[in-house]
């Protein structure tokens, strides 16, 4: 009966993860600015609010709510750095997010 109930608890864990990241990641403008910053994550450039704002047609405001977003699903890491806050896209969290997404198809009801 414990067995059961520790399995149940792991699925609820993976569901809640899948949801919270899918719904950071279900607007279109969000999953430009993740990906964006992960290609420059990858290049070892980093990148910043007004990197954003520079490179994508949104005002500032917009650009710190979708940030915002991403960071309270644990996609984004900030560091701060002088007067600057630097995103890093937290491949743990993503990996994590593709091995749920991996589990949920084989959750038996």
């Amino acid at each position: 009966m414990r067995l059961r109930k520790e399995i149940d608890e792991m699925q609820e864990k993976d569901i809640l993860l899948i949801a919270k990241i899918s719904d950071a990641l279900a607007h279109p403008a969000r999953i430009k600015i993740f990906r964006y910053i992960m290609q420059q994550n990858k290049s070892l450039n980093k990148v910043c609010n007004k990197d954003l704002v520079a490179y994508f047609d949104y005002s500032q405001a917009t650009i710190s709510q979708h940030v915002k977003k991403l960071k309270d699903a644990g996609l984004l890491e900030v560091k701060k750095q002088d007067r600057y806050s630097y995103y890093y896209v937290h491949l743990g969290m993503l990996h994590d997010y593709l091995i749920a997404t991996k589990k949920f198809e084989n959750i038996e009801q």
